[in-house]
């Protein structure tokens, strides 16, 4: 079970991590640009929001049936975890800077929604999404990314 929601989760966040940037690149040249909110904007927006919540789940998951995660933790107590980067990055750093993630976009999401003209539409969206996406690549497990 293990192996089959980290393969998972380790490929979803590609995906993750191109809507959520392409999301982020929309939203900056529309409010650059002047453009006029449409659709294709909003269905891009919702996109990278249901993505992210879809690898959050899927995360959640992982933590808890993973050797890195909360097992990690009770196994080796916090002291021991916060000493070892490695541990640290997948117990603590990760899961907390993603959710952090998932939050700001959420957030943005919300906000584009109550605003009724175009630029403080792509102005919520370019603010929160671009905050998530730096968020979440300060956090990506980058060697194991390589490594796949």
């Amino acid at each position: 079970m293990y192996t089959t929601i980290q393969f998972i989760h380790s490929y979803w966040a590609y995906l993750v991590l191109f809507v959520v940037l392409i999301a982020t690149i929309n939203a900056i040249a529309g409010f650059m640009g002047n453009k006029e909110y449409g659709p294709k904007d909003f269905r891009l927006a919702l996109f990278a929001l249901i993505t992210t919540h879809i690898q959050f789940l899927i995360g959640l998951v992982l933590y808890f049936v993973s050797p890195l995660g909360l097992q990690n933790i009770t196994n080796n107590g916090m002291g021991e975890v916060m000493g070892n980067s490695l541990f640290r990055l997948y117990a603590v750093e990760h899961p907390i800077v993603m959710i952090l993630t998932v939050v700001f976009i959420t957030i943005g999401y919300s906000k584009h929604k109550k605003k009724l003209v175009s630029k403080p539409k792509f102005k919520a969206l370019a603010i929160f999404y671009t905050i998530a996406l730096l968020l979440m690549l300060s956090r990506i497990p980058w060697a194991q990314w390589l490594d796949l």
